[in-house]
């Protein structure tokens, strides 16, 4: 595995989500930016199975992208992976798409499920992992969600029913960047500890920072490699907005596009910054 190439796509997804946000002149920066290094960890760091150019084929992962509005990352990273033309990102959220503001699984290859309503992705990743056990399938269920969105009941109810059924093919991973739209989570509704809280549900938890690369590639491996009954979960310590000084920790760039200027520095920021080897 290559640090540096997966560096590079993470770069790009970066860049590319600055500018279909642009474009679209609306959608998330912030949280798409938050989850660009999972996203590349996960598909260029050889911890997802896939195959761009049969999306469809039962023998392969799943992810959900359980925090939909984190679209743009989504779809950068599919198109970084081939499923879809870098140039149709330019479409986002524009009439007549299929990018849509948050993705839909009916119109974008790669999309394994509709995702919006916070809360409900770990419910499904857990379904779909309940599903591949019952067929004796080796492959592994992932579910990227928000610590505000562990805020909503039905993420512990999953979190329960994962845990009864010893689903050790679902790996959740959190991306804990401290703030939603409202401001900080620990504000808004304080959610505790998540580590002790999964722990308390019945999870294997690893803590890693979000940012880094090679940790999260490693963390995700032993995962995948665990020995262990238990479901997995990843508490990544995130930045939201990471990549832009501006929007750094900022909540107002929760759900805001950025203006041409704004654009430009952006861009440059996150051209000009050194690839992580």
């Amino acid at each position: 595995m290559d640090l540096t190439a997966v560096a590079n796509h993470a770069q790009s997804i970066r860049h590319n989500i600055i500018d279909m946000i642009h474009e679209a002149g609306s959608g998330h920066p912030g949280g798409s930016l938050s989850a660009a290094d999972i996203m590349a960890a996960l598909y260029f760091g050889g911890i997802v199975e896939y195959d761009s150019t049969h999306p469809d084929d039962p023998d392969r992962d799943r992810v959900i992208m359980s925090k939909g509005h984190a679209a743009p990352a989504l779809y950068a990273t599919l198109a970084e992976a081939g499923y879809i033309a870098k140039e149709e990102l330019k479409t986002l959220r524009k009439l007549g798409t299929r990018l849509q503001g948050h993705p839909d699984s009916n119109l974008v290859p790669g999309v394994e499920v509709s995702t919006g309503s916070l809360g409900q992705g770990l419910s499904i990743a857990a379904g779909l992992a309940a599903g591949l056990k019952l067929d004796k399938s080796s492959h592994h269920v992932y579910a990227v969600l928000g610590d505000g969105e562990c805020e909503e009941g039905q993420v512990w109810e999953a979190a329960t029913f994962a845990a009864f059924n010893e689903l050790n093919n679902l790996i959740a991973i959190v991306d804990q960047n401290g703030l939603q739209i409202d401001g900080p989570v620990m504000e808004v509704c304080e959610v505790g500890s998540l580590c002790d809280k999964f722990k308390a549900f019945g999870w294997d938890v690893h803590e890693v920072d979000g940012h880094d690369l090679q940790a999260l590639i490693t963390t995700l491996q032993a995962c995948k490699d665990t020995t262990s009954t238990k479901p997995q979960v990843v508490i990544a310590a995130t930045i939201k907005g990471k990549g832009v000084s501006f929007m750094e920790n900022q909540a107002g760039w929760h759900g805001k596009a950025p203006n041409d200027e704004q654009t430009a520095q952006a861009l440059k920021e996150i051209d000009g910054g050194s690839v992580r080897g």
